[in-house]
């Protein structure tokens, strides 16, 4: 089948690679319909993470049809349509009973990325490095869904591909920054970043009955489009002052809850190319953090969204006591979100269609990562389809 692989640094390439094969009694087989571009990917291609090798296969937010199952498999037959969460998990182990799939013990078997983490390795995640169980990625025709009764989630008649495509990863991931950062009826929040991941918890905030929610960029058509769709104010990073402007709107005070959805992508960031750096402090690549971190209220809450690969130097602990902020972040525990989002997908609480710019056939990836990757003509995700 073709995928897309990793050649090396910013190197990809569209090339054949052996089709997969069920290797456990809980396994399905999916053929891609569509999959879609993340912001973590581009660490991933830059090199900033580790044991990454020569050949993997990229891509983790996607959408298929199951065309094969496992002997255990009961929740899912050959011919469903289903959205399968980007991260792996068993559904049975002490922290998926707790609802913290990312945590999963049996997901993600690498030991070296949680050693750099300090602790054991967290959940698998498919198309990333070893260190999270290295599954193959979507950018595939086809892949191997372990624990399907778990992570495949029927599609429900009447929500597109496009739309249910974003359950997989950013809905949740969005979903999950409002919902643990505590959200409620009458709260400000202020939002870092306007990719698909920000303006879905912009959207998650509203839904869960912010006042006012506001996101910050300095892209002027990705405010536009936060503005258009996901019905929110917004602030022009590079052009306005952020932290009078978050004031003059919570009255004085900042905003109740701020959600760096931005990352290591932030502006003033900056990715470090050489192998090597991967693990050093990286001083100007948590801006998005630390505004975050200054601008909230006392008392309030920061949730970290956004990823950061690597370790963080000069962030502004001393504030988060001094304003005793709660501050969390993790990565999306989707199970516990995506059968709820394909009900407000279903009902038209949220519409994600317009997040999908640039859809193109796979044998075109590597263009796509580059206007992706470069915010080309507007991109704010690439989605690769199967050619009609």
């Amino acid at each position: 089948m073709k995928a897309l692989v990793w050649r090396g640094v910013n190197q990809l390439a569209v090339t054949q690679v052996p089709d997969p094969e069920l290797r456990n009694e809980q396994d399905a087989i999916v053929r891609v319909r569509r999959s879609a571009t993340c912001g973590a990917d581009l660490h991933l291609l830059g090199g900033h993470l580790p044991l990454l090798r020569r050949g993997d296969v990229l891509g983790h937010e996607f959408l298929g049809e199951v065309v094969e199952v496992g002997p255990r498999v009961r929740r899912h037959r050959v011919g469903d349509r289903v959205v399968v969460c980007s991260v792996v998990s068993c559904g049975r182990c002490g922290p998926c009973r707790r609802r913290q799939f990312s945590l999963c013990d049996n997901g993600g078997t690498g030991p070296a990325l949680g050693g750099q983490a300090g602790g054991p390795s967290p959940g698998g995640c498919y198309g990333s490095s070893p260190a999270l169980g290295g599954f193959a990625g979507s950018h595939a025709e086809y892949v191997r869904v372990p624990y399907a009764d778990r992570g495949a989630f029927t599609v429900p008649d009447g929500v597109t591909d496009e739309r249910a495509l974003f359950a997989s990863d950013a809905a949740p991931s969005g979903w999950m920054a409002a919902h643990l950062a505590g959200v409620r009826p009458g709260d400000v929040v202020a939002v870092w970043g306007a990719g698909a991941a920000g303006q879905l918890a912009a959207r998650a905030a509203a839904l869960l009955g912010a006042e006012r929610v506001v996101v910050i960029d300095r892209l002027a058509d990705r405010l536009r489009m936060a503005e258009r769709h996901v019905g929110v104010e917004t602030l022009d990073h590079g052009t306005q002052d952020v932290g009078g402007e978050l004031r003059e709107l919570s009255g004085g005070r900042g905003p109740d809850v701020c959600i760096d959805a931005a990352g290591a992508a932030a502006p003033g960031g900056g990715w470090r190319g050489r192998l090597g750096q991967r693990f050093r402090p990286a001083p100007d690549r948590a801006v998005a953090a630390r505004e975050a971190v200054h601008h909230c209220r006392k008392g309030g809450s920061v949730f970290l969204l956004g990823t950061y690969p690597g370790a963080v130097d000069r962030f502004p602990l001393d504030t988060v006591l001094a304003k005793g902020l709660n501050l969390r972040g993790a990565r999306q525990h989707g199970h516990r979100y995506i059968p709820m989002l394909l009900d407000r997908m279903a009902r038209g609480e949220l519409v994600t269609e317009h997040l999908a710019t640039h859809t193109m056939p796979l044998d075109r990836a590597p263009l796509g990562y580059d206007t992706f990757r470069n915010r080309l003509d507007g991109c704010v995700r690439a989605v690769f389809a199967p050619e009609p």
